[in-house]
């Protein structure tokens, strides 16, 4: 089965790595004589990227671009790219080339032998600071927890058949977790690793308060593990007060008298900022709903550029 490959790109202030990403993915696929498109996805970059995309477009019948009014997020750009792509089967891919092009091959093979997901999973993440590792292992063992999947080696990067494809672009949730749906949907799965590249060129786009960010906003959108939370912290309360309760009356009974003046003070404290801890979470979950209600799109497409998907 030789069927047409869509590569979606995401791509935000990443006007030095258009050029080169085209022309290395697509080197790659056209070695390989594979049916393919590239498909960039701008979002809302502040630099040249939407220029530069532009230019690649003229002068590659492969390329197309999308372009956002504005700053959407990551998982916007991959759902937009996905609702983009005609293709049998879709990778996605960053654009800075931290993911190699070469194992899209070997993505597109295992898909030719009948796997509709290929997950790409880092075996090494590359150079980063102490603190960024540190900050990418908890959120990974976070995630993990709260979706119930293994993903402390999980990544953008993988392939979707057009079948996964329609799924996740049908789903309704404004803030969709990419790297989580795509495990969950389910299809025939295998898995692929990969080291992680250096970047050639720019700077990366996130940061270790990005990273945290990012952790919330997508353990809350795909799980209610902080809501069972506070029911924990609950239990964890009442077995103090029992505790507290049972030495207080003993107390009482053999007329001894009751000094733990500090003790309140401390239990209040504590109680309290359980129950402040609490409404945080309550109220982040409302906010989250209330985005979702109001139904507004997960991104707007300001332009669009290369060959017309009606023709």
């Amino acid at each position: 089965m030789q069927g047409l490959l869509s590569v979606v790109i995401p791509a935000y202030n990443e006007e030095q790595m258009i050029e080169k990403a085209a022309a290395v993915i697509g080197s790659v696929l056209q070695g390989a004589d594979i049916p393919y498109e590239l498909i960039f996805v701008d979002d809302g970059s502040s630099d040249s990227t939407w220029r530069r995309l532009s230019e690649a477009a003229q002068h590659g019948s492969h390329v197309r671009g999308v372009h956002f009014s504005r700053n959407f997020g990551k998982e916007a750009a991959i759902m937009a790219g996905l609702a983009q792509a005609r293709g049998d089967c879709c990778v996605v891919i960053d654009c800075d080339l931290q993911h190699p092009p070469e194992k899209i091959l070997e993505m597109y093979a295992l898909w030719q032998q009948g796997y509709e997901v290929v997950e790409g999973q880092k075996s090494s993440r590359g150079t980063e600071s102490a603190a960024h590792a540190w900050a990418a292992k908890w959120f990974y063992a976070l995630i993990s927890r709260a979706t119930g999947f293994d993903m402390s080696s999980a990544s953008d990067f993988k392939l979707l058949d057009r079948k996964a494809v329609n799924v996740l672009i049908n789903m309704q949730e404004r803030n969709a977790f990419f790297r989580a749906l795509s495990s969950w949907i389910g299809f025939k799965t295998t898995s692929i690793s990969f080291d992680v590249q250096e970047r050639e060129a720019g700077e990366s786009k996130w940061s270790t308060k990005a990273l945290v960010k990012y952790a919330v906003s997508n353990i809350s959108s795909f799980s209610t593990a902080p809501m069972q939370l506070i029911t924990a912290l609950g239990v964890v309360m009442l077995v103090i007060s029992v505790v507290l309760g049972g030495i207080a009356l003993v107390q009482k009974f053999m007329g001894q008298a009751l000094e733990g003046f500090t003790t309140v003070i401390l239990i209040q404290l504590f109680s309290s900022s359980i129950i402040m801890i609490s409404l945080g979470i309550i109220g982040y979950y409302i906010a989250r709903i209330y985005d979702e209600i109001k139904g507004r799109p997960r991104y707007i497409i300001a332009d669009t550029c290369g060959e017309d998907p009606e023709s």
